[in-house]
């Protein structure tokens, strides 16, 4: 445990203090109606929805994730996010923009609003409480157990008292302040956040027991864990860390903030612009933060956590208090921590405060909209009144906070709920992508795939099944995802020809709203002579500045990495790239824009 020093309790009492401020300050405009509680009136910029995106994907967490993969898998394993740039940049460049269109309070609105029938109202409901309620749940619990392991190696709390402390204020300002107080708040959280990552990185490296990012890097016991990309040679590495997620994962999987096509709280801030423009640029302007600039600091703390703390062994002996069932690679983050100076401390501290209720105020205001729009009010009573709704929303986000503070206490690390939700959700995204631009998908294909990829992912977590595919005469246990994309595709589309397509006027009436044009809808087209403009197929351009736009953030980050390891030709080689591209993207991406 560290003892905090008077200038850190007052850095971390003013930002509780500030945050339960601006709660109160917004409450009464944010009580008005479900649109100002759920989406701040439809008024928000683009720059300031882009910040609160970063800020709500900034959650305690994530450095705790970063920070085991890095020491299990390298600097490299962090691919196995990195590659939903290719999901966020096709959010920006085709789905944004259509989001918006739709003109739909949540993204489960838009199940009616695509599919007709018994059908279409089902998964709106369902899907309601299967992600607003359930993956959200697990999601909120992943960054609750890291705000407890923090807690418990730096300040000495148990489980209970860390939710207490930080749970407790934020699920007061979120309950009154609704989402302008969550977006507003962001906007202070963001800087907060990541002045305390950068400034722990500076100091943590530069510690001498360290010795500096160059004694870091010439460390032979950790060399193997620098590069930014997968050994070639380990062909299953190679498999796991790159070819799967390349080929495979991006675009089939579906996870809380890259949610192919869209969707989730980042569908909420697309929701919440002023128009298609700022919701596009809100997306781009996340996307460019949060893969090209934020993994450093996170990245360095790690790496240099390997010198301080070489394995868990090292860790356990330093904390002795930690259960073992806490116990992990992820714990070297918050172990790391402890060396920060009174100040920086505090700031540190303050900024991790800052992620965990980000985030949490975010997935709270985010479950609740599906509870109140989609559940409550479709299911429960459809006359409500607008106060009876807010009502509502309020009583469902303590609900929320309580389970998730309740099964984060079962669990032992963030990578854990990170595989779980992923293979949960391989073999969905397809859909997700395609449903906008071919008319036959309706919603039993979604249906089938939801419930597909569950079953079958449940299934191999049995030994006896899991060993009849995954052995020397079958198929590579790295194949184990791609395994269940296929068999989740093949039947949701098997599904989807034997099931009754969706009824014509239904299928007009979205054409009509959200016009995604291109060859998927030329049935409906030609069938009601619908006048089509051929400038609103933005797909082939979309595709394109998708491309460059990967091309001119992954090579800023790989430009920001260089510099870092003082290799300065790569670096300088990268950031070239990164500026060329950078223009082709402006001057491409004016023709989807405008």
């Amino acid at each position: 445990m560290i003892e905090l020093s008077l200038i850190d309790k007052i850095i971390i009492l003013f930002f509780f203090v500030l945050v339960l401020t601006i709660g109160f300050a917004v409450s009464k405009k944010s009580s008005k109606n479900t649109t100002e509680y759920f989406l701040s009136g439809r008024t928000l910029p683009w720059w300031l929805l882009g910040l609160s995106m970063v800020a709500t994907t900034f959650s305690t967490d994530t450095p705790n994730l970063v920070t085991d993969i890095v020491r299990t898998n390298g600097v490299s394993g962090n691919w196995v996010w990195w590659v939903f740039l290719l999901t966020g940049l096709l959010t920006v460049f085709v789905y944004a923009k259509l989001w918006r269109r739709s003109d739909v309070s949540t993204d489960m609105e838009f199940y009616e609003l695509r599919y007709s029938g018994k059908a279409g109202r089902f998964l709106r409901g369902f899907r309601s409480v299967y992600l607003g309620i359930i993956f959200n749940v697990l999601a909120m619990a992943g960054v609750t157990l890291a705000a407890i392991k923090i807690g418990a190696i730096m300040l000495d709390l148990s489980a209970v008292e860390t939710v207490l402390y930080a749970g407790g204020v934020t699920l007061v300002f979120s309950t009154v302040g609704g989402f302008r107080g969550v977006v507003y708040t962001d906007f202070i959280l963001f800087f907060t956040a990541m002045a305390g990552s950068i400034g722990a990185a500076v100091y943590l490296v530069n510690l001498p027991e360290v010795g500096g990012i160059d004694a870091v890097i010439n460390n032979e016991s950790i060399a193997d864990k620098i590069s930014m990309f997968p050994d070639l040679s380990d062909k299953e590495t190679l498999w796991t860390l790159l070819i799967i997620p390349f080929a495979v994962q991006w675009w089939s999987s579906w996870y809380p903030g890259a949610e192919p096509g869209g969707g989730g709280y980042i569908a909420q801030r697309m929701l919440a612009a002023k128009n298609e423009n700022h919701a596009l640029g809100a997306t781009l302007f996340f996307n460019v933060m949060h893969y090209a600039l934020r993994p450093w600091p996170w990245i360095i703390v790690a790496l240099a956590s390997l010198v301080v703390f070489p394995d868990i062994d090292s860790i356990s002996q330093a904390f002795p208090n930690i259960a073992k069932d806490k116990l992990g690679q992820d714990l070297a983050y918050p172990a790391m921590l402890t060396k920060l100076p009174k100040g920086l401390l505090g700031l540190v501290l303050a900024s991790l405060v800052s992620a965990y209720m980000s985030t949490i105020s975010t997935h709270l205001n985010w479950g609740s909209s599906y509870v109140v729009n989609d559940f409550y009010l479709q299911l429960i009573n459809k006359d409500a009144s607008q106060k009876e709704l807010v009502n509502v929303g309020r009583i469902s986000v303590i609900i929320l906070m309580i389970l998730s503070s309740l099964i984060a206490i079962s669990l032992n690390n963030a990578l854990q709920l990170f595989d779980i939700i992923l293979m949960f959700g391989a073999g969905t995204g397809s859909i997700f992508i395609l449903r906008w631009f071919w008319w036959r998908i309706n919603a039993w294909s979604e249906i089938a795939a939801m419930l597909s990829s569950g079953i079958i992912s449940y299934l191999l977590t049995k030994e006896c099944i899991f060993n009849l595919i995954f052995n020397e005469d079958g198929l590579p246990v790295y194949m184990k995802f791609p395994f269940i994309v296929v068999v989740t595709t093949l039947i949701w589309l098997l599904v989807t020809f034997i099931t009754p397509a969706d009824d014509n006027e239904t299928l007009v009436k979205f054409y009509n709203k959200t016009k995604p044009g291109g060859p998927g809808w030329s049935h409906v087209v030609d069938n009601n002579n619908i006048d089509v403009n051929k400038a609103e197929w933005v797909i082939p351009q979309g595709i394109l500045c998708m491309i460059i736009g990967c091309l001119a953030i992954y090579s800023a980050l790989f430009s920001t990495g260089y510099f870092i390891y003082g290799e300065y030709d790569s670096a300088f080689l990268f950031l070239a790239t990164t500026i060329i591209s950078s223009i082709l993207l402006f001057k491409n991406a004016k023709k989807i824009m405008f």
